[in-house]
């Protein structure tokens, strides 16, 4: 059975984490891969924002000379949020523990 591809419209990056994903999971469900295509849309957001806090700072100066959040700050954050929010929907936030308990000796 082929796995789904990613929207075309999805950054170089975002598609790399796609099929990264669907290589590790099974994601072939419609639901499922809803929610990947938009984690993905989110990191792809993320990483516009991020891209232009990197050159334009997190603080700029308004007409009266006060320090202000860029608002891009805000859309990092979210998008980061709803990114997250999506791979633990995916149940791919968590790793298995390697040992349960306090390490011997002690």
């Amino acid at each position: 059975m082929k796995k789904p591809t990613a929207p075309a419209y999805l950054s170089n990056e975002a598609k790399r984490l796609w099929r990264q994903l669907q290589e590790e999971y099974v994601l072939d469900d419609s639901a499922g891969l809803l929610i990947l295509q938009t984690c993905l849309e989110a990191f792809d957001r993320m990483r516009s924002a991020q891209h232009i806090l990197e050159k334009d700072g997190l603080v700029f100066m308004d007409k009266a000379g006060n320090p202000r959040q860029h608002p891009l700050v805000v859309v990092e954050r979210d998008a980061r949020a709803a990114m997250l929010a999506g791979l633990k929907q995916l149940n791919l936030d968590l790793e298995p523990l390697k040992s349960v308990g306090r390490p011997p000796g002690r």
